[in-house]
């Protein structure tokens, strides 16, 4: 047996009270807070299993033994971390005295991307109309940013666009913890490291983007922006590395750009604010708003288009697309369309001049030659 097929056969020894949710394909999360109380998400809702931990000891030994596994340390003077299990799901730890119900530990379970565009529109996060428009949008290069809260499929989102990016170009993909499964067979997978026990070796976002701009991309996704990188990607995006794609934290499209003018001033090189904020402006062309719904669905609110700024400053977006909300059906599931509400963005003529008048059909009054 090899190292991994070892750590993978004693995680699962350890996490034996939960291996049922490990192995449930519909649970998405798993939720451990304490030996006592762990919680699961299915179908974009939570609820409480009747799993439990026979002692917070064999707790404490599932988290050191993926702690072992990942090379990193737990405990003492270090309150979390983060890792990854053998089979690719992403676990957060966080042990006392930081944590006053005991050791806390999250599974974000690891799913092979087999979706798509389509997909979305099949489970009814996206119209078919608006699936159209951003596959052209993605074809046409232009710098795209998913927004939303947490738990709203950002990352499915993202995986979902790049499968319209052509698969002669080369793509290079950033990550804290990798996520993104691409179906471009030319596609780099750079991943950012923690720095070692003694303080050394930490590869930073940052320090993967200035490497990423050294080799030859087409396209540059970065699975989120969370720090001063943000500044680097701002920057590639509007000196030549058209089309990047990434995801944000934030509620609105407003709130998005904010975001990431607030990230820009979080790096080392000091910037006036409102440098950041025209850069932020000049860069971002398309903004996808998702959220998750009372039903647990995840849906596209808005897809809009940045602007620039007005004469006082602040950022203008226009809905290309906007989410109308109908109700509840009987079941109590959302109602509601996402529809186009009129806007004609300022790239509508592009697709012609590019040669790709073919991939519209639904979106005529959108891409108007």
């Amino acid at each position: 047996m090899t190292k991994k097929q070892i750590y993978q056969e004693s995680i699962r020894h350890f996490l034996g009270p939960v291996v049922s949710l490990l192995d449930d394909p519909d649970i998405s999360e798993i939720l451990i807070n304490g030996p006592n109380t762990v919680y699961y998400e299915k179908s974009g809702k939570l609820s409480l299993s009747e799993c439990q931990f026979p002692s917070e000891n064999l707790l404490n030994a599932a988290a050191m033994n993926i702690a072992e596994y990942c090379g990193r340390r737990i405990g003492g003077k270090y309150h979390s971390m983060d890792a990854r299990l053998p089979d690719g799901s992403r676990v957060h730890i966080v042990v006392p005295p930081s944590s006053r119900v005991g050791i806390c530990i999250s599974i974000r379970k690891f799913k092979k991307a087999t979706f798509n565009l389509d997909s979305l529109v099949q489970w009814g996060s996206l119209s078919e109309e608006a699936s159209e428009f951003l596959r052209i949008a993605v074809r046409l290069h232009k710098n795209t940013i998913i927004s939303g809260g947490t738990g709203t499929g950002k990352t499915s989102m993202l995986n979902a666009l790049s499968t319209a990016i052509p698969d002669e170009e080369r793509i290079i993909v950033i990550e804290d913890s990798s996520e993104l499964q691409l179906n471009q067979d030319h596609t780099v997978y750079l991943e950012a490291q923690p720095p070692a026990p003694d303080g050394s070796g930490e590869v930073t976002i940052r320090h993967l983007f200035v490497d990423s701009l050294r080799m030859r991309p087409d396209r540059i996704i970065v699975g989120e922006v969370r720090r001063g990188e943000a500044l680097d990607l701002i920057q590639s995006m509007i000196s030549g590395h058209a089309g990047s794609l990434t995801t944000v934290h934030a509620n609105t499209p407003r709130d998005a750009a904010i975001r990431l003018e607030t990230l820009c001033l979080m790096s080392d090189v000091s910037i006036p604010v409102y440098v950041a904020r025209t850069q932020v402006a000049s860069a971002i062309q398309v903004i996808v708003q998702i959220a998750r719904l009372q039903d647990g669905s995840r849906r596209v609110m808005t897809v809009s288009e940045c602007l620039g700024l007005d004469v006082n400053n602040n950022y203008v977006f226009e809905d290309i697309y906007k989410f109308s909300f109908l109700g509840l059906d009987s079941e109590g599931r959302v109602e509601g369309n996402l529809s186009h509400t009129g806007y004609v963005p300022t790239f509508s003529r592009e697709p012609f001049s590019h040669g790709l008048d073919h991939l519209i059909y639904m979106t005529r009054n959108i891409f108007q030659s």
